[in-house]
Order: structure tokens, then C-alpha cells, then sequence
């Protein structure tokens, strides 16, 4: 009897122990809040456009003149610095070396570019250095054989979006084998124009208009691992919500309109609408978050999407850090907007532009 009193006891001991602890952990609130703290600083402050947009590789009739209207707007603001939703070659070669974790992203996310490599002889650590030292000398009018030859070396690095800027910023007659760039490189370089894409169709077009000599792939999937067993299910089953079917009304009215008139327009102006970030919130990880399941599985999806994020905005940071006072174009999907918005927000050093002023 005393024995259970006493165990009885000591459950009620920690239990009322853990209470005004558990209260303390919902009602704190840090006094240190970096979005209050921007400056100014000397100098023109780093101002970053974040674009929300669908994967424009899922409509394969899109004209890419019909994107005309989207750049020349973009092209007003004058971004120096164009970052896509793209893994760098830095980070899918550090990936290739953990298989049992990144198989299926490295066959998802990550073009092999050890043929280039091979070409070049060398690897994507020793291409990525020659890049940056040929960029660290590159003259303001470079000649065809330093372009080509820089091409090149972006794709052997793992950075093809970068080459085919530089392709598309030689002369049409210019465009031909020599420098390192071979008939395969070539013929890569002219499959990727020719595929529907926001990374290439926005962000390499637009870089090419406004003599940027590359863009940054800031993407991160060091935070995939394999499903658990069940996980998959699990997750679906959370996604049929209510909220998901009336975002899939919403892109669907966007997304019917595509090839009209001023379609283009229209889909990125509602894509980037306060509306798309709370459907995207209310239909996925708003709907994870409160997941029932025991194994928790809609808190761990939470978590990738969270650390995902996090990571993709520190990248930007990490961008922008070397060159003070640059404007940035973030192009991102759209679900993305909402979390990369509020992580840039607290950055000292990053003043946000609201990207339905500038698509209007």
C-alpha cells in the first residue's frame, strides 16, 4: 500500500511539476527579433523578389514567347543576382556519396555530369574551383572562346543552367564545338532551351537580357531520407482535404487561362497572391502538422519541409553575403513562397519586394 501511495505520489509530484513548464514553453516569447533590426546600413541595402511559380515543365504546349510579358516586367526591376529552385553540383556530388539516404534524389534532382568532367578531366569539386577563377578574371567583353570554354566548365561543375546562359550569350554563329565544349555538351545544352522550365525559360532567359553571366541553384534536399513504412499512405490520405480541392480549383482557373492572352501574367499574379500561401499552408503542411497517425508521420513531413526551406534561404543569404546591395530574384514553386518570405524576413541585410507590384 505505502508502495503505491508513494509511486501514486510521485506521478501527481511530476505531473504538476511539468505543468507551469509546459505553460512556460507556450507563453515565452524571445526579446531579440532581427526583422526589427534593419539598419539602414551603409550603402544600398540587398532587396529580394521572391516568385512563386507553377513547374511550367507540366504543360508541354507553352510557347516560350508567351513568357514575354512575364520577363519584360521582371526585367524592369533589374535583378543582379537570379537564384532557381535547382540543386548545385556542390551539393549533388557531396550526396552521390551517400547512396543508402540520396538514391532518389540524387536519380531525381541531381544531372550526372561526369561525362563533361571526363571530357574536361576534371571532377565537380576541381570544375566548381575553375569557375570561380575564371569568373574572378572575366573580362567586361569576354571573347566566343572564353564563353565557350566557360560553358564548359558549368557543366562538368553540375551547373548547367549557368552554361546554357553562357550559350545563349554567344552569337548564334558562335555556338559550335571547340574550347572544351563538345558536340554531346551541345547537344544538352540545346535539349535544355528547348524544355519547358521556369529555371531556363525565366531565369536563364532572363539572366541572358540583362547580361548576367550566371544564375545560382539554391535548392536543398539534404533532408530527404527514405519513408518509413506506411508513411506514404499516411501522408495522401491527409492531402484529400477540403482545402486541397479548393486550391486545386484556384491554380486550375490559373492554369486554364495559360495559353490566353495575358495568361502568363494572370497565373503568376494569382501564384504569388496572399490567397495561394494560405491554401498552400491550409491544404498540405497546416494539414500535416495536426496529423494523428502514432508514428507522427505528418510532424516528420513538417520537419523535412521546414529544415528544406530553411536551408534553401540560408543559400540566398550565403548569395547575396560576397556583394552587399544587390537585388536578387528568388524564382521558386510556389509553395515554397510563403516560407521562404517569412525566413528572408528575418535577415538583417534582406529587404523583401512584393512581387504583385512588380507583375502588375
Amino acid at each position: 500500500m505505502r508502495i503505491g501511495t508513494g509511486l501514486t505520489c510521485g506521478i501527481i509530484a511530476l505531473v504538476a511539476g511539468s505543468l507551469p513548464i509546459a505553460a512556460a514553453a507556450q507563453q515565452y516569447v524571445p526579446s531579440f527579433h532581427p526583422e526589427r533590426l534593419k539598419g539602414p546600413p551603409p550603402g544600398p541595402f540587398n532587396q529580394v523578389l521572391v516568385l512563386g511559380s507553377a513547374h511550367l515543365s507540366a504543360f508541354r504546349t507553352l510557347r516560350r514567347d508567351a513568357l514575354s510579358p512575364l520577363l519584360d516586367r521582371l526585367a524592369v526591376w533589374q535583378p543582379e543576382v537570379i537564384a532557381t529552385e535547382d540543386l548545385s553540383g556542390l551539393q549533388c556530388d557531396s550526396m552521390r556519396r551517400y547512396p543508402s539516404r540520396y538514391a532518389d534524389s540524387i536519380a531525381t534532382y541531381c544531372p550526372d555530369p561526369s561525362p563533361w568532367g571526363q571530357a574536361l578531366g576534371l571532377d565537380v569539386p576541381a570544375a566548381n574551383a575553375a569557375v570561380e577563377q575564371t569568373l574572378a578574371m572575366w573580362p567586361t567583353a569576354p571573347t566566343a572562346t572564353q564563353r565557350r570554354r566557360l560553358a564548359a566548365l558549368f557543366l562538368a561543375a553540375g551547373e548547367p543552367a549557368s552554361a546554357l546562359v553562357q550559350w545563349l550569350r554567344l552569337p548564334a554563329r558562335e555556338r559550335r564545338v571547340g574550347d572544351g565544349l563538345d558536340a554531346a555538351m551541345l547537344a544538352e545544352l540545346g535539349r535544355r532551351w528547348d524544355r519547358p522550365g521556369e529555371t531556363q525559360w525565366v531565369g536563364v532567359a532572363l539572366a541572358v537580357r540583362l547580361g548576367l553571366e550566371r544564375v545560382h541553384g539554391v535548392d536543398d534536399h539534404t533532408a530527404d531520407a527514405l519513408d518509413a513504412p506506411g508513411f506514404g499512405t499516411v501522408i495522401g490520405r491527409v492531402w484529400d482535404n477540403i482545402a486541397t480541392h479548393e486550391r486545386q480549383a484556384f491554380t486550375d482557373s490559373l492554369e486554364r487561362g495559360l495559353a490566353q492572352p495575358g495568361g502568363v501574367i494572370a497565373l503568376y499574379r494569382g501564384y504569388n497572391a496572399a490567397r495561394a500561401q494560405e491554401l498552400a499552408y491550409r491544404s498540405d503542411f497546416g494539414a500535416t502538422f495536426v496529423e494523428p497517425s502514432p508514428q507522427r508521420f505528418g510532424r516528420t513531413y513538417l520537419g523535412y519541409w521546414e529544415t528544406r526551406n530553411l536551408r534553401m534561404v540560408a543559400n540566398i543569404r550565403d548569395v547575396l553575403a560576397p556583394h552587399p546591395g544587390k537585388r536578387l530574384l528568388g524564382i521558386v514553386g510556389a509553395s515554397h513562397k510563403g516560407y521562404y518570405e517569412a525566413y528572408l524576413h528575418q535577415m538583417h541585410d534582406v529587404r523583401l519586394v512584393d512581387a504583385e507590384k512588380v507583375l502588375r
